[in-house]
């Protein structure tokens, strides 16, 4: 099996190759297994019982992974064939997905080598999770929205910040004397002042002075708003994202017609567009029917008077 296909089959799966799609299901099963076994192996009565199964098991799940991780440094030269072998393979293992491949396998090894605490490190192994998000296209656009946003969130988090400062020592102020336990200093304060931020609220430390019961409902409603900021800066983000990803699969399309009708080629290409932007085959369908409806009204000139059909000009002329 050459390093092409082998590329092909970690990096570009296609459900229109069977093998691809067979490796693509058996890492998603044995990323969710190894992540439930994990949070099983937690349970005491069940790692003294099972302790040689989840040993065995771990074992396994490690040695796939390394491998995985191993083919996919070997094959990202495929990814860029411009750059030196070492320099692909290096920019490869920088990357965040590549770090999240590291990061699995990672504590198996650590123990080996290293007198670390193994509870930890077994805790560790639940990052696993987060290799899903090479499968998951919601999770792809979810990060990249997070990235794009991350100077406006950082913006509303400073605000944040500032506004559990100043509820921290507003409550210090109006309760101090009539709850020494609960805020008697501003960082004690700060848990008080944190809950009813987020509008959480669990309760276990609450104002009783009149004063403090008037400053604790204003913070509450500065809370409402401040949780509702990063919030609506996601989901802003998230739209404006989806559009961007919808006007990308729009312009291929409309490039595709250009000659009026989509070849094969064109048809595999834009079918890989859309897996890699994490559009639904429904979704790309309406998208198709749009671009060709407009590209219909484009070849037919009407008099919107008399209904006359002018000559227009077609692909070709």
């Amino acid at each position: 099996m050459t390093r092409r296909r082998i590329y092909h089959l970690l990096e570009q799966p296609s459900r229109a190759d069977r093998l691809s799609w067979f490796v693509e299901l058996a890492l998603i099963a044995l990323i969710i297994a190894s992540v439930v076994a994990v949070a099983l192996e937690t349970v005491p009565e069940l790692f003294i019982a099972w302790y040689r199964q989840f040993q065995t098991f771990d074992l396994l799940v490690t040695l796939v992974f390394t491998v995985e991780y191993a083919a996919r440094l070997w094959v990202s030269v495929e990814a860029a064939p411009d750059l030196p072998p070492w320099e692909a393979r290096l920019r490869h293992a920088l990357t965040p997905i590549a770090l999240i491949d590291l990061v699995a396998i990672l504590p198996f090894y650590l123990t080996l080598f290293m007198p670390l605490d193994f509870q930890m490190l077994r805790v560790l192994r639940l990052l696993r999770i987060y290799k899903l998000t090479r499968y998951s296209p919601a999770l792809s656009v979810l990060v990249g929205v997070i990235r794009e946003e991350s100077a406006t969130l950082l913006a509303a988090f400073s605000i944040l910040g500032i506004l559990l400062v100043f509820a921290s020592a507003g409550a210090y102020l109006v309760e101090h004397q009539a709850q020494p336990e609960a805020f008697g200093s501003v960082p004690a304060a700060m848990w008080w002042s944190l809950v009813t931020l987020t509008t959480v609220g669990y309760g276990d430390v609450t104002p009783i002075t009149p004063l403090g019961r008037l400053f604790g409902g204003v913070v509450t409603i500065l809370g409402v708003g401040m949780a509702a900021l990063p919030a609506g800066i996601i989901a802003s983000g998230l739209a404006d994202h989806l559009h961007r990803r919808r006007d990308l699969l729009r312009e291929e399309f409309r490039c595709a017609l250009e000659d009026g009708h989509l070849d094969l080629t064109e048809g595999r290409k834009i079918e890989e567009l859309r897996r890699q932007l994490g559009i639904s085959r429904d979704i790309a369908k309406s998208v198709y029917q749009e671009v060709r409806r407009r590209q219909s009204e484009k070849l037919s000139c009407r008099c919107p008077e008399c209904g006359h059909e002018f000559d227009a000009w077609k692909p070709g002329d």
